[in-house]
């Protein structure tokens, strides 16, 4: 199990890397740069570039970049005066996140009872009821169910704050919103899964056992039919937790995605490329801490790769 931990992990640092090196090259690939739209003289355009290492050679940038990386400083935004990547990142993932857990909380607590029922039950109700929220989830976008959540909840029955971030009432909302589509992938899956299993040999012998079907599903079937939804929850989870554009745009949420479009925008290189990487490294571990959840639900692949 340690050497199958370790090159997981030396293979996640390598891709971080990957990761660090494409995008410091692609952002400045880009047309134009950080102050091209700004009404500045040439002599203070050369001031700016000097003092943010602009006027280095690209690969003596990179290399600094690099070092203040593993240093663990992102450097400073170059359109928001004496403001770090670092402190931007600390101020405004904790609500990102907060918005994930919850969203991916009502997602895992809802979808998969819904997709172990729906194979249980198959051809009754409650299979219909899921394939149908699979359908929804899956073909209506994020930001369509969160204008119809405020129109009818917020608007209609007043039941909940249109928008904003200052309070439980203000999470519901966004959270079922970010949720669904989850939650239809998650059931969806765990349906197929269980089903895919079914009729396999290990659960036909503990049936000829006498398992009582509690001890059959807990213990075979579900334990069995897991292992996808396991292996999607990694990115799942990093994306959620790491903030959705769209639908803190709607609900009016101070998380990372409204930093992310706005440096995408200015071509504010330290923005992007900062939070460009806070973001695939958490995919990134995120995908390392499935393999090693993989490996010990499923001893077969340790073996498999040693």
């Amino acid at each position: 199990m340690l050497r199958y931990t370790v090159k997981r992990f030396l293979a996640s640092v390598l891709t971080i890397w990957i990761l660090v090196t494409a995008v410091f090259f692609l952002v400045r690939s880009l047309p134009g740069d950080p102050f091209s739209e700004e009404k500045v003289t040439q002599a203070v355009r050369v001031n700016l570039e000097k003092y943010y290492g602009m006027d280095k050679p690209i690969y003596m940038q990179y290399f600094v970049y690099l070092g203040n990386l593993l240093k663990g400083d992102m450097g400073y935004s170059l359109h928001n005066a004496n403001q770090k990547v670092n402190t931007i990142i600390s101020n405004t993932f904790p609500k990102s996140a907060d918005l994930g857990l919850r969203s991916l909380l009502i997602a895992i607590l809802v979808g998969l009872p819904l997709g172990v029922f729906a194979a249980l039950q198959r051809g009754r109700a409650i299979s219909h009821i899921s394939i149908v929220v699979a359908i929804i989830g899956i073909s209506v976008p994020n930001f369509v169910m969160g204008y119809m959540l405020q129109y009818f909840f917020s608007y209609k029955l007043k039941w909940f704050p249109v928008a904003l971030w200052r309070g439980f009432p203000y999470t519901v909302l966004p959270s079922i919103a970010l949720s669904f589509a989850t939650m239809a992938i998650l059931s969806r899956l765990m349906r197929s899964s269980m089903l895919n299993i079914t009729n396999e040999d290990y659960i036909k012998t503990a049936r000829a056992k006498g398992l009582s079907t509690l001890a059959i599903v807990w213990n075979h079937q579900i334990r069995n039919a897991i292992l996808p939804i396991v292996t999607i929850l990694g990115p799942i989870t990093a994306a959620v937790l790491t903030g959705t554009f769209v639908i803190e745009n709607i609900f009016a949420i101070p998380g990372m995605g409204r930093f992310y479009v706005i440096g995408i925008n200015n071509r504010d290189y330290t923005i992007t490329l900062g939070l460009t990487v806070f973001y695939g490294s958490f995919l990134v571990m995120a995908n390392f801490l499935v393999d090693v959840l993989y490996g010990v639900i499923d001893p077969r692949i340790r073996v498999s790769e040693s």
